[in-house]
Order: structure tokens, then sequence, then C-alpha cells
């Protein structure tokens, strides 16, 4: 195969910002990926980043919705969920005390996932999170 041709899988879904649709994209989630070795920590990240959106931002407001895309090639699984904004600041990984019931999420996510990349617009934050499929060679991260 040529180095540029990808054969990636891409599947999206917008999903409103109810709690009881974290459980949706979990299910989402691990029937597009079943038979994987990645699908379980796959379902475990895009619940973290499902429930940062409707608890942190403006997807879990009103008419607020979030919205999943998933790219699956055989080097890595991307998933990313895009929020309604309206959270001030950027999504970030914050060290919590061991304790705290809020604010470990994506730090988890973070552990977890072999890359997480936040992008901030006008219209809300993406949350892209990377689990590469074998192992890495060459010093340069995709």
């Amino acid at each position: 195969m040529h180095e540029y041709t990808s054969t990636a899988r891409v599947w999206g879904l917008s999903c409103p910002g109810f709690p009881e649709e974290v459980s949706r994209a979990r299910r989402w989630t691990r029937d597009i990926l079943r038979g994987s070795p990645l699908a379980e920590d796959a379902e475990l990240i895009v619940s973290e980043l499902s429930a940062n959106a409707i608890l942190h931002t403006a997807s879990g407001q009103g008419s607020g919705s979030f919205h999943l895309a998933l790219a699956v090639s055989a080097q890595v699984i991307a998933l990313s969920v895009t929020d309604d904004g309206g959270a001030g600041t950027a999504p970030k990984a914050e060290r919590q005390d061991q304790e705290a019931e809020h604010g470990r999420g994506l730090g988890m996510v973070s552990a977890i996932a072999h890359r997480v990349v936040v992008h901030e617009s006008d219209s809300g934050h993406t949350v892209t999170a990377e689990l590469f499929a074998g192992p890495r060679t060459g010093g340069h991260p995709c």
C-alpha cells in the first residue's frame, strides 16, 4: 500500500445531550469494534468523553448535543467527541485528589490512550483519543 493511502473506515453518531445517551455511545462503540482487542479501552474512552461533554459544556443544556466520530485502520483507532462549547475553557487533564468525585476523566483517558488531542473552535471542542493497534516505529507522532 502507498504510504499516503488510507483504508480507514469512519463512522459518526450524533446524540442529544442527555445522560442516558452515554450508554448509547458506549454500545455504538462496542458494536463497531466487536472483536477488537482495543474495544474495551475505546468504550471506556467514549464513555468518559461523552459524559464530559454533557456535564461540562452546552451539550448537556436545553437542546444540546454531542457528536462522535470513530475512525478505524490497521494502525490506529481514533475516537473523537465534539461538544457544543460554552465551557469557557478547553478540556484539559488535571491531577485530582483520589477522593475527588469529579475531574479525573480526561486524565484517565490520557492514561489509556496513546495520544489525546484537543481542538477548540468557535462552536465547541473536539477531543480525539488515539489507540495504536501495534508497536509504533520511527520517532515522529502521526
